[in-house]
């Protein structure tokens, strides 16, 4: 069974990142799309511009959307995987499921050179969402103390899972979202 899909951020890379470790890192999204390039990888809906590598912004830009099965969260999981290393910080990509009964799926998927790169990047997210959403419905001081609770969840977290090897894990996370996170164009 096909399903439609959208991918949609920015990666950025560290300095000297060339199109062709990019590419060589994306391998797996690229078999699976059966096409040899970055460049082929054609979005199904025309105004969007694929997967392309902007190496004066030392970025990889990711707006594509096609027709997938079920290994495809396992082949984007190691591309990202394998781009994590080429990358100079977090940074987030957002991926929707449009499965036919209208019940639509919604990652985050977070890239980064190491693992604790990408949990500061988690952190900064989450401390970021809820001091935009409280900050409209409470005071500064408590909006400051939600995120310092916040802050130290985080660091609970990472602590357990330096106890557990658990941030050994690679160079991505998905993190599934409730759909109200969705990404709109």
């Amino acid at each position: 069974m096909r399903i439609e899909v959208h991918v949609h951020g920015s990666i950025f890379l560290g300095r000297g990142v060339r199109l062709s470790q990019v590419e060589h890192a994306l391998r797996p999204w690229i078999e699976y799309l059966d096409v040899d390039t970055i460049a082929e990888a054609h979005s199904i809906e025309r105004e969007e511009p694929g997967i392309q590598f902007d190496s004066r912004e030392r970025t990889v830009n990711v707006c594509w959307t096609g027709e997938v099965g079920r290994s495809f969260q396992a082949r984007l999981t190691e591309a990202f995987q394998n781009l994590g290393p080429l990358t100079e910080y977090a940074s987030e990509v957002e991926v929707t499921y449009y499965p036919e009964n209208g019940e639509d799926e919604f990652y985050q998927m977070f890239v980064g050179p190491t693992p604790e790169a990408i949990h500061e990047f988690r952190r900064q997210c989450v401390v970021e969402d809820l001091t935009g959403l409280l900050g409209r419905h409470l005071g500064k001081a408590d909006v400051e103390q939600a995120t310092a609770l916040v802050n130290q969840l985080f660091d609970q977290d990472w602590a357990t899972k330096k106890i557990t090897g658990e941030q050994a894990t690679g160079s991505s996370t998905v993190i599934p979202l409730h759909p109200r996170n969705k990404h709109l164009h």
